[in-house]
């Protein structure tokens, strides 16, 4: 990108954020909805004037957190393993998402599946949030223009996932023209980023599939998502399922909890076919359209959502990556290309900071391998890997010149995602460091580098050890 062009992309960025306050992003009242035309500027009126009251009775905004371990250390690398930010939904129009629903859905700012105008201007918020953090730490100077190898920046060659590292990096490096690094053709999927199987036997299968149908207490595939029947049932209510001129054909069923198939394949993704597809599909749009358009109720297609209910709503998207890209065999197996890129980047002289942008799957799958403990997000709807969130892995020394390691989950609220409230430059993403099984913290929260090191190397390597014992296993049933 020219000086000229980035000049020009940074202050469109500016203007599309400021109009995050605004009752835009093509957010228009759902067709079929009861409300009228009258009643939505009622409600944008009124929503305007609480919004002055609120702005009026506003404290002072407290200065930003930046979430330091200690006084006695101090920063020394940074590796962020980044989800793309807000996009289109995956489904184009006349999909089954059209079809499951007598609603219209939001005019996207993107083509499907793109990231949207919103998603761009909070990336390059949440950049600028880390270049302040990083110059408070001393990594970086202000204005900085790296040294050769000092930072990378690496995109899957996605659309979403590229515009991603772009918008981040103009907000974290705005002069220093970052190019971003990608290694497949354009809308492809990079193998590194890709949570393909590049190992399969029938005995790999079997096991990793039994793996899978005990995840949420289920005793089989076909109980797999036994317990999303509460979220299927949102669902249908909020998209009036029963009232799509699809359902009254009979050409899509009731959302069926006990429909589950799931399909593992050498060099492709782990497959799903049945309700949980449909409603993970559903799930997604309406969670985005929730990010997206400032009207809640409007995005619930009328339906007034508590926090709760939203939750209930993603636990469909949720579950549809858990089953799929958390059980151990599959995380490590999918995950191994995206680990060794990790170790690589934490191994690399000179580095200092790296930016690897794509996917919930690759940071659900990564913190899988790694046998991630248990963790909740304050503030969030998406409970594990939110839109726009980053793994992020840093290297900390103290005085004595002894290394330390955090890993933590840094990520926008929904509020922070709705109304763009870190515009300001005063207001700080959610932060919730991370823990791992068979690694132990010191009084402030780090592990010994050293460890965490070999314990990202053990993650990678067990790769090797399933290839061995499940292509073994298969070479003696052979004999």
């Amino acid at each position: 990108m020219s000086n000229r062009n980035r000049i020009a992309f940074l202050a469109a960025v500016l203007v599309l954020s400021l109009g995050f306050a605004l009752p835009l992003w093509g957010c228009s009242q759902p067709q079929g909805s009861a409300q009228s035309a009258a009643s939505t500027q009622a409600q944008t009126a009124e929503a305007a004037k609480t919004g002055e009251a609120s702005s009026a009775a506003k404290p002072e905004a407290a200065a930003l957190d930046f979430h330091k371990p200690g006084n006695d250390y101090k920063l020394q690398q940074v590796v962020v393993l980044s989800r793309h930010n807000i996009r289109a939904p995956l489904s184009s129009t006349g999909s089954a998402l059209d079809l499951a629903t007598p609603y219209t859905w939001i005019d996207w700012t993107a083509n499907t599946s793109e990231l949207t105008v919103r998603g761009g201007a909070l990336e390059t918020m949440t950049g600028e949030y880390v270049r302040k953090w990083l110059e408070s730490e001393g990594l970086i100077p202000e204005n900085y223009r790296p040294e050769e190898g000092a930072v990378r920046f690496y995109a899957n060659g996605k659309q979403r996932t590229i515009a991603t590292a772009q918008f981040f990096s103009s907000g974290m490096l705005p002069v220093a023209n970052i190019d971003i690094e990608t290694h497949a053709e354009y809308d492809a999927m990079d193998p590194v980023f890709s949570p393909s199987f590049t190992f399969m036997s029938d005995s790999y299968r079997e096991e990793a599939l039994k793996q899978i149908g005990s995840m949420g207490g289920a005793t089989g595939i076909d109980n797999v998502a036994s317990y999303l029947a509460d979220s299927y049932a949102l669902i249908e209510d909020v998209v009036d399922y029963k009232d799509s001129e699809a359902y009254k054909s009979g050409s899509i069923k009731d959302l069926d909890t006990k429909d589950t198939a799931i399909t593992l394949e050498l060099n492709k993704e782990p497959a799903v076919s049945g309700s949980l597809k449909t409603a993970c599909q559903l799930a997604d749009a309406l969670v985005l359209q929730y990010y997206e358009c400032p009207d809640a109720k409007a995005a619930a297609f009328g339906h007034d959502l508590s926090d709760d209910q939203w939750k209930l709503v993603s636990q469909s998207k949720d579950a549809y990556v858990d089953i799929l890209y958390t059980a151990p065999l599959v995380a490590t197996n999918i995950a191994h290309p995206l680990l060794q890129e990790i170790g690589n980047e934490m191994d690399a002289q000179g580095r200092l900071f790296t930016f690897l942008c794509g996917h919930d799957s690759n940071i659900a799958s990564v913190l899988a391998a790694l046998k991630v403990e248990e963790y909740e997000l304050p503030g969030a709807i998406e409970v594990k890997t939110p839109i726009g969130s980053k793994l992020v892995f840093e290297r900390w020394a103290n005085a004595n010149g002894e290394q330390f390691g955090r890993v933590r989950l840094l990520y926008q609220s929904v509020d922070q995602l709705r109304l763009g409230t870190m515009l300001a430059g005063s207001e700080s993403p959610q932060s919730v460091d991370l823990s791992f099984e068979g690694l132990k913290k010191n009084e402030d929260g780090l592990y010994s580098y050293d460890e965490l090191r070999a314990h990202v190397k053990a993650a990678t390597d067990e790769y090797d050890n399933i290839v061995q014992k499940y292509g073994e296993a298969e070479l003696a049933q052979a004999a």
